[in-house]
């Protein structure tokens, strides 16, 4: 039987992650009482039970201590239950803002402030987190990438690591992305924008695609890049580090940007074990 624990920050994405469970095939449960887990899991692993693929839902709840969830959780695995740990996660800012947008009440929040609930939240779940199997940051992930994952993990059953790679092309003019862990600068390649029938398209587009990539400093950029990042991830990995935003930044972010970042997700989506996202910030920009 494949039992998963599925945890994580509030407004992380636990409840979507195990409605996408369900979708493949887990037996799903959720906000079981502590006292109950073990009784449970007993259940489920009689050998006459028809389950083959559970899910449990496991969240920090205001009624009960989460000390006590992983005390069981600690206990069961000194009995020889096996399980894994699904832990997702997100930036503070990005869940402060998901809670606002909802108007839920975070569940440490006693106060009301969002922001308070949250980071005590991160330090009551700092342990589970660090003895995950798998951390998924949803931060800036769409439904179908997530799915994506779980899909990776869990249905195909292949080799995971908890990096997430996003690949970004910004404009300098925008500002560079807060975020970005390795930034690149492209605006010594020729630019699209002064040819009249480039002017108005974007990197999506073939012919400026093809205009970008004909010239050698392009291709040369490339096999630089790539051959760098194919050696810093393993070593991120080992650090334990769990997401990466490599931006690429032109004038505008719409044409030699946008070109190399597709490329540059082309060529390395499929040479790891690492989640890989593709996101254009300034492609549609129309400020000055």
């Amino acid at each position: 039987m494949r039992f998963v624990i599925v945890t994580g920050m509030s407004g992380g994405g636990k409840s979507t992650a195990l409605k996408m469970l369900e979708d493949a095939g887990f037996y799903c449960v959720d906000n079981l009482p502590v006292s109950l887990i073990e009784k449970f899991v007993e259940l489920i692993s009689m050998p006459n039970s028809e389950i083959s693929k559970v899910a449990l839902g496991l969240d920090v709840r205001s009624d009960q201590s989460f000390e006590d969830a992983t005390r069981v959780l600690e206990e069961m695995k000194q009995k020889g239950y096996q399980f894994e740990i699904l832990f997702l996660d997100a930036d503070v800012n990005v869940l402060i803002k998901r809670f606002k947008e909802t108007r839920r009440i975070h569940p440490l929040a006693a106060d009301g402030r969002v922001e308070d609930g949250v980071r005590t939240e991160r330090r009551v779940l700092e342990n589970i987190r660090r003895s995950a199997d798998y951390v998924i940051d949803t931060s800036h992930l769409l439904t179908r990438e997530l799915k994506e994952e779980l899909d990776r993990i869990f249905v195909g059953n292949g080799e995971y690591n908890s990096l997430m790679v996003t690949v970004m092309s910004f404009g300098f003019k925008y500002g560079i992305p807060s975020d970005a862990d390795l930034v690149f600068d492209v605006r010594f390649l020729p630019n699209p924008f002064y040819i009249d029938e480039l002017k108005r398209k974007t990197g999506n587009d073939r012919e400026v695609q093809d205009f970008v990539m004909k010239h050698e400093e392009s291709e040369a950029f490339m096999e630089k890049l790539t051959d760098m990042l194919q050696f810093l991830i393993p070593n991120y990995v080992k650090e334990g580090k769990y997401r990466l935003v490599v931006a690429i930044g032109c004038t505008g972010g719409k044409h030699r940007s946008v070109t190399l970042a597709n490329e540059l997700y082309g060529r390395m989506k499929d040479r790891g074990t690492y989640g890989m996202k593709l996101y254009h910030r300034d492609v549609e920009n129309r400020s000055v």
